[in-house]
């Protein structure tokens, strides 16, 4: 069986909603696609892991034209049943995308790459996908110091570890670790957002990375 192929079971999509978290991602989001001069003349984005489409809703409707892929057969069945017009397909971080879609001018993924076994190959994939002198934007849980103490002197370590949660999140990035990756695929001016909470007790980090 194919990446493709796989149906996420234990990320279920109910509906094509926004969840909680995107109420402190997909503004940062806004704000950091509204700074990029490429953007204003080339409003094409893609999507690595468009999950329901709900983030691609909302980019669509603020002017973006919005390409998108997730492995998750009920993410794409949902993505399609309530935003049809939007184009959303079953794809892998593990495929050759950019000779199926092309290259953009900016490529978006948020909240996935704590959930790949393999994250050096999304990385290559991202940085296949993105124009030369474009933008990755790429949000993942954070993880600090202050925030990993926290959350074990309150008990919090086993929920937010999710191992019973079948394909739920493996990797628990830093920002050391994350530009780490990015810069092994090639990016370049690397910059991190802290979102959610105060900055040392983050929900989640957006790092903003460049190809040149």
């Amino acid at each position: 069986m194919t990446e493709t192929a796989i149906d996420i079971s234990g990320y279920g999509y109910e509906d094509g909603d926004l969840n909680p978290s995107h109420d402190y991602l997909v503004p940062s989001v806004l704000e950091i696609l509204g700074s990029l001069d490429i953007v204003q003349n080339q409003k094409r984005i893609f999507e690595l892991g468009c999950g329901n489409g709900a983030v691609a809703d909302v980019l669509t409707r603020q002017g973006y034209q919005l390409t998108g892929v997730d492995v998750s057969v009920q993410g794409v069945e949902q993505a399609q049943r309530r935003h049809p017009h939007l184009s959303l397909q079953l794809g892998s971080a593990y495929d050759r995308l950019a000779d199926t879609y092309g290259r953009f001018p900016v490529v978006i993924s948020l909240e996935v790459v704590e959930h790949l076994y393999d994250p050096r190959a999304f990385a290559r994939t991202l940085f296949d996908l993105v124009e030369p002198s474009g933008t990755a934007i790429v949000s993942t849980p954070y993880h600090g110091y202050w925030k990993n103490l926290a959350m074990a002197l309150t008990g919090r370590l086993d929920h937010h570890f999710t191992a019973l949660w079948d394909h739920g999140h493996i990797k628990f990035w830093s920002i050391v670790t994350l530009k780490q990756l990015l810069q092994e695929a090639g990016f370049r001016s690397i910059a991190f957002r802290r979102v959610g909470r105060m900055p040392a007790l983050a929900k989640s980090m957006i790092a903003i990375a460049t190809k040149l």
